[in-house]
């Protein structure tokens, strides 16, 4: 795994500005050496600002969207079309904008989808199609080109919640149950699945998440801080705001 660089920006709307411009170039640059490239997004207040930054940007053409694969790293487990759903907000800010192809947008089944009310046959489902993505010679998942991250002032990532069994998941993907952060069932990509992107980005802003961040650079326990454990294979950054940031040396 990747050491974590930090990068530090002065309020959460240059933060969001900065990290879609550096998606941009990360993108294109994926696609230009590989043919196409992948993307996992993230809710909350920031990761859903990052992707109206994009849909915002002129540069947002230099991505050839019907070469990209968008996946997410995990879903609250209500019906589709849901506001609190990652999917229903990325949607909206970035995905309704844009020439993505509808076969290469993944989203995490709903509770009302093909598995119904079971959240456990809905992680498989979702296991399975990034087996299949991943192809004959890949891992259970694709290396996704960049995988952004969200986090809470517990230190949660994903639906990656402190102390709960999820954070012990083998398996690429994994229903969490008993969230402290309501809804309480959600899906969640698990450790194995973070860590097999090429890129981890940790997006925090505001004060709240400054202790947060200060454990999750700290060398913490995962079980303790899941922030922790969030690392890219080639590079790991947390794309901070100054108050996110107040509690770091210097």
């Amino acid at each position: 795994m990747s050491a974590p660089e930090v990068l530090i920006h002065r309020d959460q709307e240059l933060l969001a500005d900065a990290a879609a411009a550096r998606l941009v170039t990360r993108l294109a640059d994926a696609q230009a050496a590989r043919g196409s490239a992948s993307v996992v997004l993230t809710g909350g207040g920031v990761g859903t600002a990052v992707l109206a930054a994009l849909a915002a940007a002129g540069a947002r053409d230099a991505i050839d969207w019907g070469r990209l694969d968008v996946w997410w790293g995990d879903e609250r487990f209500l019906p589709a079309g849901d506001a609190e759903r990652n999917e229903t907000g990325a949607r909206a800010a970035l995905l309704d904008h844009v020439p993505v192809d509808p076969a290469r947008v993944h989203p995490m089944a709903p509770s009302d989808g093909p598995d119904g009310d079971d959240p456990e046959a809905a992680a498989e489902r979702y296991a399975a199609e990034l087996r299949a993505a991943a192809g004959p010679d890949g891992g259970p998942v694709p290396a996704f080109d960049v995988l952004m991250l969200g986090m809470g002032p517990d230190a949660h990532v994903a639906s990656l919640f402190p102390g709960l069994p999820a954070l012990r998941d083998e398996r690429p993907v994994a229903a969490v149950h008993d969230s402290p952060k309501p809804p309480p069932t959600r899906i969640s990509l698990t450790f194995p699945s973070l860590r097999a992107a090429r890129e981890v980005w940790v997006l925090a802003a505001g004060g709240s998440k400054a202790d947060a961040v200060r454990l999750g650079l700290g060398g913490t326990d995962p079980e303790k801080a899941p922030v922790a454990g969030a690392r890219g294979r080639e590079r790991t950054l947390f794309l901070l705001d100054t108050a996110a940031a107040s509690q770091l040396p210097g």
